[in-house]
């Protein structure tokens, strides 16, 4: 019976492809024939996503990590596109190095990990999205001398890290002139850390991630230059290409695309707000 079953929904998955134009364009399987849509996460990077210890607030079991749970914006982002489309959910925790890489060779379906959609990236993979609109800041420590910084010009001489392989690193603190920019950190909790232990004067991050870092260490400030002639800039093609948040999956799977963006075009950029605020108030007082 399972297997009729699975036959079945093989035939009405090729048929959904036909109807919406993807037949004969698909060149990939969509990764859900089977009804699973597996994410990758790195379930360490809140507000987007974290590990807890139970299925509080609609946690969802790490599939690679037995007794943990997934949750943060990210995984109500995830729950939405598989409830829209009546797919299981299925969460795998992955290094954020590795997560480009698990879709690109077909491991995962999608990557949904606060991951911007920048174009080096979308050579490698295919981007649905927007699913949030992103806000480069700064983080430094209440009592440091660059608390009261204005914009960029303020920062410099200050020592300053951000996250491996991100917009923060890549483009963001080269152009804080003056700062000296120390090697990359492993993930957000690492960056963080430097901060908070005083190995940096202050780090570059996205606001949400900013956000949920005061709420566990209330020793921080944010740093928001936005609007100013002093924040960091970027051409609208650039931004609009670089810094916003997206869903990736395999190049050249059209129909998942498709899929993600019609669940994502319901929801407006207040719908993404309100979201991210609610997994900020429910996060792990601890981000480590």
């Amino acid at each position: 019976m399972k297997k009729w079953m699975s036959i079945l929904l093989t035939a009405m998955l090729l048929l959904t492809l036909t109807a919406c134009g993807g037949g004969a364009g698909q060149k990939v399987p969509t990764g859900v024939e089977d009804g699973v849509l597996t994410v990758a996460m790195e379930c360490a990077y809140a507000p987007y996503n974290w590990t807890q210890n139970d299925d509080s607030n609609g946690a969802v079991p790490i599939k690679n990590v037995p007794g943990s749970y997934a949750n943060g914006y990210d995984v109500m982002i995830a729950k939405k596109i598989s409830e829209a489309n009546d797919w299981e959910l299925e969460i795998i925790q992955s290094d954020w190095d590795s997560l480009v890489p698990a879709v690109m060779t077909g491991t995962i379906d999608a990557v949904i990990a606060g991951q911007s959609m920048t174009a080096e990236r979308a050579e490698q993979v295919d981007f649905a999205g927007p699913y949030f609109y992103a806000t480069m800041v700064c983080l430094t420590k209440r009592d440091s001398p660059f608390a009261d910084a204005q914009g960029l010009d303020d920062l410099a001489g200050g020592s300053c890290t951000a996250q491996l392989a991100t917009i923060w690193y890549d483009q963001c603190l080269p152009q804080i002139e003056g700062a000296v920019v120390q090697p990359a950190s492993a993930d957000a909790p690492a960056m963080l850390m430097a901060l908070e232990t005083g190995m940096v004067d202050f780090v570059c991050t996205d606001l949400p991630t900013a956000q949920g870092a005061i709420v566990a260490y209330p020793d921080m400030v944010i740093l928001d230059f936005s609007g100013t002639p002093g924040d960091f800039q970027f051409s609208d093609q650039v931004r609009a290409e670089n810094v916003n948040i997206g869903v990736s999956v395999m190049k050249g799977n059209e129909f998942l695309v498709k899929a993600i963006d019609e669940v994502l075009d319901t929801l407006s950029e207040g719908d993404f707000n309100r979201l991210m605020q609610t997994a900020i108030s429910i996060q792990p007082l601890s981000v480590d």
